[in-house]
This record gives C-alpha cells, structure tokens and sequence, in this order.
C-alpha cells in the first residue's frame, strides 16, 4: 500500500510532496523546512506523516515505516504531538536537540510539529533558530490551520503546502473505507462534519456522538428568552463537557495503568513515595489535555451553532444550497419564520465573537451566555 493511500481530497498537494520526496537532484523542489496548512479535519498531520514515511522510508510503498511513524517509533522521525492548549518551550528545546543528530536507518532526520499554531511568540524564536540553521540532513514539517498563525520571520523560511476542504462524498467514501458504515450514514455524518474527516467518522460511528450534537441544535432553536439563554449556555457547557470526558476518561486510565506497569506496581497496589512524583506528572499532563479536549469541544459545538444559522440565512435567502443539517430539515422550515437573515447575520457575528473569547481564556459559561442572549434577543 501507498504511503499517500488515504489523503482525501489533496491530489495537488500530494504530488508536490511526492516530487519533492522522489528528487536526488533538488530538481522537485525539495527543501529543509515546510509548512503544511489546512482548516481543522483536512488531514495536515496525516500528509505530514505520509510525507515524513516517504522521506526516510525505501520507495512511496513502504507502508511499514508510516505505520512506525504513526505509533512515535520511527528512529529517524520526531513527531511533537501536543495535548495542551499550548506547546511549551521545553518541548521545542528537546525537539530542537534533536534535530542535530544523523540520521540512523533512512536519508533524512524528520522533525514533525502538529498544532504548531499554539507556539508563543519566544517558542517560536526558538524554533526559527533551529530553522535558521539546521543540519545537512534534518527536515522539519509544520503544521497549522493558516500561515498567518505563525510568526513572519517562520514563514519565510519554509515552503507552503496548503490542503483544501474535501469535498462530501470523498470523505464518505474514506469513512466507508475505513469502518464499513452504511453509505448514507457515512454521507450524513461528512456533511453534518463539514468534511472534518475526524469528526465525520466520529459521527458516523458514534450514536452517543450524533445524539449530542442533535441535542445542542435543538436547544439553541427552542432559545426565546433570556431565561431560556441562560439555560442553555449551562446545558451546552455540559454537552461539551460530556463529550470532552468521552474522549478522554478512557485514555486517561489506560495511559495510568501503563504507567504503573512501567513503575513495577500491580494493579490495586500502593504506590511507593519515590514514584509518585511521576505520576503527578502524568496526571498534570492529563489535566491539561482535559482543558484543551473541554475548549476544542466548545468551538466545535460553536461551529455546528455556526452551520445551524448558516443553514437558515441561505434558507431564508431562498439559495439553492443543500443545507449542512439537512437531516434537521423540518426543524429548520419551522424555525424559518422566527429567524429573518437579518438575525441569523447577527447571531453568526455573535459566534464568531464567542469563539475569539474562549480562545482568549474567556470564561466558556459566561462566553456561552453573550452568545445565546444575542439568540434569544435576535429571533423574533
């Protein structure tokens, strides 16, 4: 199987990086540092890892070395994965450390940085010195939604790939591919996702899942009041929080089950004194992966508001468009009259801002509630 097997939708950008992975001579533009960009769900670390697979792998068909690179256990490539609201600085030093070695079994050292959008300002610097100056045979690969996410000076230095949206039915074809789901099913789940390919399989897998977000669009069409506003910012903080522990709860007892083994501690037994500085640390760690899973969760149900009122401005327009909740479409022709486009163009603005808030450390509740009293104050 292909190593570039599986990246719905990117063609163009594949064969750049295909080109530039097959030249011996510079002549497919090959270089020592790119960036890779796309919305949320376009598959950047997915291309990351395809490309990575291809650089230090034997041939565009080694699928043995991309499966070493996705479980983290490829001796030549570094894949900085974070969990937290931010990457810290520590982990772009040890990451840059690293950069300096040969590489051991393939012809490139391959350093890859997901989210790399959530570097402050001095993470940054940092890495732009390694950028500045990095040896002979090491490439680093960045990933972030847009170039301007990063600092000027970074995006000088490196080569752009930018991902599009995949289109609906690619991305039920991969979902049918992949998990063997019912077609419609599959199709449903990749319109009511957008094309995010991770939350389309999501929903099209998950019954809990689908339930949740039919729950958080109900009760923001049935907003008539403040009261109700108020309501409902509690109820979607729980949905989100809900869904937030769904991903997480499980990892977490796996991730301190290894850790324990690891230790030489059976299950059930006490931990010695002298270990359990580290599962503090483990346990830090997981918070804090709990804090990011708990606001991604909020601007996804942030967005799916945002396809809601979407759906009803081009309604209300009379557009030809096939709605985003097009399984809600009843819901949708009853809550027309209540929502000229003059109040879903209010509301859509009101989202925006309370994504910007929650971004910028906004308390979600109170973020939660400005948004839904413009909801209730906007319909008629």
């Amino acid at each position: 199987m292909s190593v570039w097997e599986g990246l719905t939708g990117q063609e163009e950008s594949v064969a750049a990086l295909r080109a530039a992975a097959e030249s011996v001579d510079g002549t497919g533009g090959m270089t020592h540092s790119w960036l890779i960009t796309g919305p949320p769900g376009s598959g950047r670390s997915n291309v990351a890892a395809a490309f990575a697979a291809a650089l230090v792998g034997n041939g565009p068909d080694d699928d043995h070395t991309l499966r070493l690179i996705s479980a983290g256990t490829h001796p030549d490539v570094a894949r900085l994965t974070t969990q937290r609201v931010i990457i810290t600085i520590d982990e772009i030093r040890q990451l840059v450390t690293s950069s300096q070695f040969s590489p051991s079994v393939g012809r490139y050292r391959v350093m890859i940085v997901e989210d790399a959008d959530r570097m402050t300002e001095r993470t940054s610097n940092l890495l732009l010195k390694a950028l500045e100056e990095p040896p002979e045979r090491t490439v680093w690969i960045l990933c972030a939604p847009s170039e301007a996410d990063l600092l000027p000076t970074i995006r000088s230095r490196v080569r752009s790939v930018r991902l599009r949206v995949p289109g609906i039915e690619s991305v039920a074809d991969l979902i049918v591919a992949r998990t063997g789901v019912d077609r419609v099913l599959a199709t449903d789940a990749a319109r009511q996702a957008q094309s995010h390919i991770g939350m389309a399989q999501r929903l099209a897998t998950s019954e809990d899942a689908r339930e949740r977000r039919h729950r958080t669009l109900t009760t923001v069409l049935a907003i008539r009041s403040v009261g109700d506003a108020v309501n409902a910012a509690a109820a979607l903080l729980a949905v989100a929080d809900e869904d937030a522990k769904a991903i997480t709860l499980e990892r977490d007892a796996e991730e301190r089950d290894a850790a324990l083994r690891s230790l030489g501690v059976q299950p059930g037994g006490t931990v010695p004194p002298a270990l359990r500085s580290q599962l503090r640390a483990l346990e830090e760690d997981q918070k804090r992966r709990a804090t990011r899973s708990l606001r991604d969760g909020l601007d996804r149900i942030l967005v799916d508001v945002s396809s809601l009122y979407r759906d009803l401005l081009l309604l209300g327009l009379g557009a030809p468009t096939e709605p985003v909740n097009l399984a809600m479409r009843h819901e949708l022709e009853r809550a027309l009259p209540s929502v000229p486009p003059a109040a879903a163009l209010e509301v859509l603005d009101a989202i925006s801002t309370a994504r910007q808030r929650i971004g910028a450390n906004v308390a979600a509740l109170l973020a939660l509630e400005a948004l839904l009293v413009t909801v209730a104050r906007a319909v008629r």
